[in-house]
């Protein structure tokens, strides 16, 4: 089983070492385990999600590190404010996209892009969770599933951005157990979003149906009645085999996408409420105006 990937990238000396670590801090990535021997150091940075990729045919953009982002214009920003090279030269792709190119150190070429946005302009929320509060509840009924799933959301929020102070992680006995909870920190007002994880794997009497109903129900309700952000991480699965594919074996660990699309909801909530104040704030200033 496959757990990451990490590209390495030696570079000349401390000064371009101290100039990357700075450009990356600056565009805040999370920071990974810093490491330093006799012959040398190292300073790891996380990413939210990441891919690999493999290209043929008669594609000209070559980069030691691609990096997807959400606005390229703010990157551009950055890296001019570092006196980054390359940084202000934009470019259109052949497909669909506009990128930059920056070599923030010698021999270091980094190729930020991002994909054309339509005419009119969706909101979308970002993964950056930084300054986010989230409250996770798990359920302790089939632990050697659900501790998998906690796992892989605590990595999702802790690579965009979130510190350790700003989780709370609440164990409950089982999924049934899951609604209640949720709607108690969601009413503390202490939380940003919350993840909800568990593990419902089908049996021989008709027990699944029935809690898995009232698990969904509940932690539905839950989110409309509060209007804070709630992300379904509960398995339902048929057997065993299902529920550890979906817990990080072979179909991804619903867990760090429960996480991810916390983030991404709650700065969707505050993109909508803050463009909403604005328009209000523009209606009331032309009123006056006339």
């Amino acid at each position: 089983m496959i757990k990451g990937i990490t590209t390495i990238r030696h570079v000349a000396g401390s000064k371009e070492f101290k100039a990357l670590s700075k450009l990356f801090d600056a565009m805040g990535f999370e920071r990974g385990t810093p490491w330093k021997t006799a012959r040398g150091q190292g300073a790891p940075f996380k990413v939210p999600l990441g891919q690999i990729e493999f290209v043929e045919g008669l594609e000209t953009l070559h980069a030691d590190i691609w990096i997807e982002v959400t606005d390229l214009d703010s990157i551009s920003g950055v890296l001019a404010k570092e006196n980054v090279k390359g940084a202000e030269k934009i470019q259109a792709t052949a497909w669909d996209s506009r990128f930059l190119v920056a070599e923030p150190a010698k021999g270091s070429k980094i190729l930020f892009w991002q994909k054309n946005r339509p005419a009119e302009d969706a909101i979308e929320g970002d993964l950056n969770a930084r300054g986010m509060r989230f409250g996770i509840i798990v359920s302790r009924w089939n632990s050697f599933i659900t501790e998998r799933l906690l796992q892989g959301a605590l990595d999702a929020l802790r690579r965009s951005g979130c510190s350790k102070e700003d989780i709370t992680v609440v164990r409950v006995p089982g999924a049934f157990e899951i609604p209640s909870q949720a709607r108690t920190l969601a009413e503390s007002g202490k939380y940003d979003a919350i993840v909800t994880l568990g593990c419902l794997i089908r049996g021989e009497t008709t027990h699944y149906e029935h809690i898995s109903t009232e698990v969904t129900r509940g932690i539905g309700q839950s989110a409309q009645e509060t209007g804070v952000p709630h992300t379904y991480g509960v398995l339902t699965c048929e057997n065993l085999e299902q529920a550890l594919d979906r817990a990080g074996l072979k179909a991804g660990n619903k867990g760090f996408e429960a996480a991810t699309s916390a983030i991404e909801m709650v700065n969707l909530q505050r993109k909508t409420q803050n463009r909403a104040k604005t328009k209000a704030m523009s209606k009331k200033k032309k009123s006056k105006g006339r």
